[in-house]
This record gives C-alpha cells, sequence and structure tokens, in this order.
C-alpha cells in the first residue's frame, strides 16, 4: 500500500545492510550450526535497525535472476510497462509472459520462505511455525499461487509525453501487505526509511543480492515485533526488476497465538482475522489515502507520512499508544509492558543500548515536561484514532443494513410503500446491534457469504473463539481448517 512523502532535498545515504548467505539460513536437517546462528542474528538485527536486509543469492540461483531481468528488458523493449506473474494461472488467448519467469518464481520463493523461517526462528518460534499461512509447495492442481511477481521495467526517456513509472508510484512511499518482498534489478534506485525516519539507498551491489523488506502481514502476525518496511523507487532510467511478495493464503487464519504462546507481549489490537479480510482492510485503508491525494485542496501538499504521527506516538515493538510514555537516554521511547521489560533488562530492546532504571523517572533536570507531554499527545492521538476506527465500522454496518433492507422487499414480495418501507428500515436499525448467537463450543452450518471459499460453504464447523462486532472463529470438523465469519453467515447445525 502506498503513503504520500516529500522528498528530502539532499541525496540519500547508503548504509551498510547485512549481507546474509541465502545458504546460511535456509532450513536444513540437522544440528545448528555457528554460521547459521549468526547469520539469523544478523539478518533480524539488520531488519531492526534499518527496516532491510541483503539476501546473497548461490550462483546457480544468480544465474537465474541475472536471466529473468534481461528477459524483462527484451520483453519491454518497445514500452515501459509492468507484468504480474502468479504460478498456476491460466493464461488468457494471445497472453505470452516474460521467459524464464516460472524458474525466477521459484527461486524468488525460495529465498523468500527461507527468509520468514529465520525471522521466525529468531523469535524463538519454530521456523516452519508460519508456514501453515502459505500455499503449499508445490502448488496443487489448478490452484492460483496467492504470492506474485511483479515484473517492471522503465526506460530512461519519455515517451507520448508520459514520464516512466516502474512498478509502484515512484512519487509514493510504500508498504507491502504481505510477510516478505525481495526485490532484484539490474540498477540501484530503492530507498528504504529506517525505524529513526531517515532515507538510505538500500540495493545491493547487483542481481546477485536481494532487498529483503517486511509487509503488513508480518507484522500483524508477530504481534509487531517485525514492523513492516517503507520503501520507495527513486531511479527510473532504464531500470530492470523483479518484486517478489510472499502473501499468505486468502483462507489462513492471521493471529499472534504463537507469539503469546513463546513468552512474547501480545497487545490487545492483534486480533485474528481472515487474511482476505486482512487485505480488504488495507485495500480499502489505501484507497482513502489516494482519494485524498486526488482530491484538490490547499492542505494536500502537507499530507506527511514519514513517519506518521501514530508511529511516533506508538511503542516500537508493540504498536501500543505511549500514555506512560517514558524516554530512554538512547532517545526511544517505551510504555506499558514494554516499559516494564526494558527495566527488567536494563537494556533499550530497539538499540541493546544499556539503561538505568533510575534515569526512566522524571527528575529535576526538565525532562518531567517531556514526558507530560508526550503522554498528553499519545493519549489525544489515541482518542481520535478509537473515534475514526468506531466511525468507520459503524459507516460500514448502516450501509450493510440500508442494503439489506432494499434487497429484502423484492424477494419476498412484498408491497409495502416507500413510507413503510423506510419506517420499518429505521426501526430495524435502532434496535439492531451486534449479534452473538452462538457460544464457543457450539456446532454451527456454514452458509456462508461471497468472499468465502466454497471448501467451507455447506460445512459443519465448531465455534472456536468469539471476536468483536459479531464475528467468530470456527473451525471445519472435516478437514480441520479454520475460518472467521460474522453470524450472519453461519447457522445452527
Amino acid at each position: 500500500m502506498s503513503t504520500p512523502f516529500s522528498p528530502p532535498p539532499l541525496a540519500a545515504s547508503r548504509l551498510p545492510l547485512a549481507r546474509v548467505r541465502l545458504d546460511d539460513v535456509a532450513p536444513f536437517d540437522g544440528a545448528v550450526t555457528p554460521a547459521y546462528a549468526r547469520s539469523v542474528d544478523a539478518l533480524a538485527s539488520s531488519l531492526t535497525r534499518h527496516g532491510a536486509a541483503l539476501l546473497e543469492l548461490p550462483s546457480a540461483d544468480a544465474a537465474v535472476v541475472r536471466c529473468a531481468l534481461e528477459s524483462t528488458r527484451a520483453f519491454f523493449r518497445a514500452r515501459t510497462g509492468v507484468y504480474v506473474y502468479r504460478a498456476g494461472r491460466t493464461l488468457d488467448d494471445g497472453e505470452y509472459p516474460p521467459a524464464c519467469m516460472a524458474d525466477a518464481f521459484r527461486c524468488l520463493g525460495k529465498a523468500a520462505r527461507a527468509a520468514f523461517c529465520a525471522i521466525a526462528r529468531n523469535l524463538r518460534l519454530r521456523s516452519d511455525a508460519f508456514n501453515h499461512l502459505l500455499d503449499d509447495t508445490p502448488l496443487p492442481v489448478n490452484v492460483v499461487s496467492s504470492s506474485e511477481l511483479l515484473v517492471a521495467y522503465s526506460h530512461g526517456y519519455l515517451q507520448s509525453g508520459q514520464a516512466p513509472i516502474v512498478g509502484p508510484r515512484s512519487s509514493m512511499a510504500e508498504v507491502d501487505m504481505g510477510f516478505v518482498t525481495l526485490v532484484a534489478s539490474d540498477h540501484p534506485g530503492i530507498e528504504v526509511c529506517n525505524p529513526n525516519g531517515h532515507w538510505y539507498l538500500a540495493e545491493g551491489s547487483g542481481p546477485n543480492d536481494l532487498l529483503l523488506l517486511t509487509g503488513r502481514a508480518l507484522s500483524h502476525v508477530t504481534a509487531g515485533l517485525r514492523p513492516n518496511s517503507q520503501y520507495r523507487i527513486t531511479n527510473n532510467e532504464n531500470r530492470a526488476s523483479l518484486t517478489f511478495r510472499l502473501m499468505p493464503r486468502p483462507n489462513a487464519i492471521l493471529d499472534c497465538s504463537l507469539i503469546s504462546a513463546a513468552g512474547h507481549c501480545m497487545p490487545h489490537t492483534y486480533l485474528p482475522i481472515s487474511a482476505s479480510q486482512f487485505m480488504d482492510d488495507l485495500c480499502a485503508e489505501e484507497h482513502a489515502v489516494s482519494n485524498h491525494l486526488e482530491a484538490p485542496s490547499e492542505s494536500q501538499g502537507n499530507f506527511v507520512c514519514e513517519p506518521s504521527l501514530r508511529s511516533v506516538l506508538s511503542d516500537p515493538l508493540s504498536g501500543a499508544f505511549l500514555e506512560d510514555a517514558m524516554v530512554l537516554p538512547c532517545g526511544h521511547s517505551f510504555g506499558g509492558l514494554m516499559l516494564k521489560k526494558v527495566i527488567e533488562m536494563a537494556r533499550c530492546t530497539i538499540c541493546n543500548g544499556e539503561v538505568d532504571p533510575a534515569s526512566l523517572f522524571p527528575n529535576l533536570d526538565g525532562s518531567i515536561g517531556y514526558h507530560i507531554a508526550l503522554r498528553a499527545v499519545a493519549t489525544v492521538v489515541k482518542m481520535e484514532d478509537d473515534r475514526r476506527l468506531f466511525h468507520n465500522a459503524a459507516l460500514r454496518k448502516r450501509r450493510r443494513d440500508v442494503s439489506e433492507h432494499m434487497v429484502s422487499p423484492k424477494q419476498t414480495g412484498s408491497s409495502k410503500n416507500n413510507s413503510e418501507m423506510g419506517l420499518d428500515a429505521e426501526k430495524s436499525t435502532a434496535f439492531k446491534g451486534v449479534q452473538y448467537p452462538f457460544v464457543v463450543g457450539e456446532r454451527v452450518l456454514i452458509m456462508g457469504n461471497k468472499r468465502t471459499p466454497d471448501k467451507f460453504v455447506g460445512k459443519e464447523a465448531v465455534i472456536t473463539s468469539q471476536c468483536l462486532n459479531g464475528w467468530y472463529l470456527v473451525k471445519a470438523l472435516d478437514s480441520g481448517e479454520s475460518i472467521r465469519l460474522q453470524y450472519r453467515s453461519l447457522k445452527k447445525a
């Protein structure tokens, strides 16, 4: 998804990202080796400090990536464009994808899964802890991959009076929706924003190096322990690129139960949600930002989100608002459970700097005013954020109720006039609240809706947990798979 930014007056600096060999972080049978432990720690440290890392491909995989980049140049020789490749998708008549894309998809997919496993291992989880959220490998017959390979190329000159583009909007800061993103290109051109809000040139020395970025889905399933990366395209001159996005299965349930079981702090804001609903919400959020940017406004030029006010006023690890914030000598701020953890460890969990617990509390050097101001601003922003979320949820509910009342008379053949219909709808909306007609452990029949996968419709399931706003997490009795549905999509068995 995209957020706007204001380009800095000076060129972005280049930071020495951790460069990890893919062979060193790939899962294997046997006892852990020192090289694997060092590589996993280096990868996680680079993601924490810089928001990105570099993966060095083996020579065979690097040759495949170079071939795919050359194929991209040949495919877009006469035009600037973007092609999205998904494994298992049936090609349309007359559609010819760039060559080597199937091989490139396999190589980049293998690298993305290895990085995903290394991230899980660093969080004290099993290396395959999140594999159930991904597509099966290899894909079943007639199944299209959830992950995608974005093939892009931009010429160094203008065509038909239009500026060249390269996939994402070059004037926007990008945040991907999936778990991890790998970028391979033949020319440098990507800048990444580190946790301190500074942009830097982040690509490696060539196609042998893959730029590793993290997405919103990873941030959700890790309860904010692994925040998403922000990046932007800065070079649109004769540049070919391959962007692989590791995405969750549409019917997967994104929750933080594994993080909680591993002993990490889990904020209450990270609730279980189906991957399809999670992506729909992110798309709606991106659409709202795009509408704001396209609408003519005097203040549009001041709509800046790098970094956002919410991110500044949130705990950098848990994502909770810093209503009880304390500032460490190193400059990082913490609150709530994470503040207690910092005090217990006597170290900053971001930069690993030593912390004197006595220095956290207000004293006579003037820091008390800063603490009070930070807490006050965080409280105000949290109230506004809660009000906005409540308003959006209430608006969606009103629209859904109105559409149901408009369709219902047509289905029943009712002859009520417009005034009676409006009165009935008003009464129903006034007394209709969030309903919880089922209890945990009860058997239900999945009726489904237009977004429910066909394999769940008509199946018997059991309620495993109750979520907000009338939603339930149910598990199918025949397959054991779970899905998140609202009470309207369920019926007593």
